[in-house]
């Protein structure tokens, strides 16, 4: 195997961190690598939000509340803490498009950039988990990271630090996911 390939087929998805902070000039040279994903046009649609402090502090009781409201104190209590254990928050968000296929085409490239930035972050020894949940597509996260919904739409809340366990994983075989066609 080569090192990319290697690379790849470590790289997993990190539940548990380390508190250790990871150096800000990381997540940059993170950055950098993935604006080099491909994308049609050269459109570059992608938008990258390092989090500080405060609003991971606003994002963090945001979710505590849309925990509540769904599940109970127990539950946004549990996933309060849990969160508030996270070391690095970073947002990545696409440009909105008129035009549907346009809109196709970019929100493709922003997952492109984003595999650039997990496999550089790994090459480094520093994981990721990338989430959608509930919080992401609620009005009020826009609102905290003052991200204008009607031109932007978020990829991913990402989640980085060192890991505290890298779990396994196990994918199909090539035979069970290719088709050879005449």
């Amino acid at each position: 195997m080569t090192f990319i390939s290697e690379l790849i087929a470590s790289r997993r998805t990190i539940y548990d961190f380390k508190m250790d902070p990871v150096p800000v000039e990381k997540i940059k040279e993170a950055i950098d690598v993935a604006r080099w994903a491909p994308n049609h046009h050269l459109t570059e649609p992608w938008h990258f939000y390092l989090l500080g402090t405060e609003s991971i502090k606003s994002v963090i009781e945001l979710n505590t509340q849309i925990i509540l409201e769904k599940s109970g104190e127990e539950a946004a209590n549990a996933k309060q803490q849990r969160w508030s254990k996270i070391p690095g928050w970073l947002v990545v968000t696409c440009d909105k498009s008129a035009d549907k296929h346009q809109m196709q085409e970019d929100y493709a490239a922003c997952c492109c950039a984003i595999q650039n930035m997990m496999l550089y972050l790994w090459s480094e020894n520093i994981g990721v988990k990338w989430s959608t949940g509930k919080v992401t597509c609620d009005p009020r996260f826009y609102d905290l990271l003052w991200v204008d919904q009607n031109a932007e739409t978020v990829v991913g809340l990402f989640w980085y630090g060192y890991a505290e366990e890298v779990p396994q994983a196990a994918r199909k075989q090539v035979e069970q996911i290719t088709v050879m066609l005449p």
